[in-house]
């Protein structure tokens, strides 16, 4: 897409409260391509997908299921978007398990694994996908309690449920972490959004020297400005009509775009990338 055509084509002045429904996005998320063939990469294999009702986490489950896997997703309070993700798996011809809860809460993660387990018998791919963010402008106007909200859902649960699941992960299963271009450019809007993110980073690389020798490997993906839920439900009408238009390619991803990177890392295709990100971003320059 060209720039001079980017600019015409504007989004949808629209709101949303947090955490956002897919279901009253304008347009809708595309999730997954009539072009994209799936070939058993994950055959038989078990996915776990924190967020995985709508946006990134639902386009992950539904290319997971297209290549033969079986997923189970983790969601806030969005029923109907989750359940829409569970028909979206099932019309693939795989089983999908839906669990509402707080991730940050560590009950719900405990009762989450086991359900897993009880559900499927195994674990082999665990997606920390689950995120929030509280558009601030600069760090005198950030409140506290939001901070605190964002590293509990961002890095900390990540770092619980990532504890639990490691009990049932074997060589050759992967964890893969969504952090954000955010982590390494920076946004004067997002800081504390940002600090998660650089954390998720982080977690990824340190826990990849754990478990790389074991075989199970340990990667990120970090995704640009990319069409779901989170951008009504957070920036305002001005923002996300314009959102997404000052990467190179001038526009926003969309989770179909996304997606099939997490498939790439989970896959036995990428048997030699540990500890590594992969940049899905309309093509910013960043440092690795």
């Amino acid at each position: 897409m060209s720039k001079e055509k980017s600019k015409k084509d504007k989004l949808p002045r629209q709101s949303q409260s947090l955490p956002g429904e897919e279901s009253e996005m304008d347009p809708k998320p595309e999730i997954i391509r009539d072009s994209y063939k799936g070939s058993d990469k994950l055959k038989n294999r078990v996915a776990l997908i924190t967020g995985g009702d709508s946006g990134i986490g639902r386009a992950v489950a539904v290319h997971f299921a297209r290549e033969g896997a079986d997923v189970a997703i983790i969601y806030l309070e969005e029923d109907d978007d989750a359940q829409t993700t569970k028909e979206l798996v099932e019309k693939e011809g795989r089983k999908c398990i839906i669990l509402q809860g707080d991730i940050t809460k560590k009950e719900f993660c405990d009762k989450s694994l086991k359900e897993v387990i009880s559900s499927y018998g195994k674990l082999n791919i665990l997606i920390n996908n689950a995120a929030e963010q509280h558009v601030r402008h600069g760090i005198k106007e950030m409140k506290m309690e939001d901070v605190e909200r964002t590293f509990q859902t961002n890095i900390i649960s990540m770092i619980y449920l990532t504890k639990l699941a490691v009990e049932h992960l074997k060589k050759g299963d992967s964890i893969i972490n969504t952090t954000s271009v955010v982590a390494y450019q920076g946004r004067e809007y997002l800081i504390d959004y940002g600090a998660t993110k650089g954390a998720v980073l982080g977690f990824t690389r340190s826990l990849n020297a754990e478990l790389g020798p074991k075989g199970i490997r340990v990667n990120a993906v970090a995704p640009g400005p990319i069409w779901t839920p989170l951008i009504p439900a957070t920036f305002d009408p001005d923002h996300v009509e314009e959102f997404g238009k000052s990467t190179t390619m001038g526009r926003p991803g969309q989770p179909s775009e996304v997606a099939p990177a997490y498939v790439f890392l989970a896959s036995d295709d990428s048997s030699y990338i540990s500890g590594q990100v992969i940049h899905v971003n309309g093509g910013e320059a960043v440092g690795s």
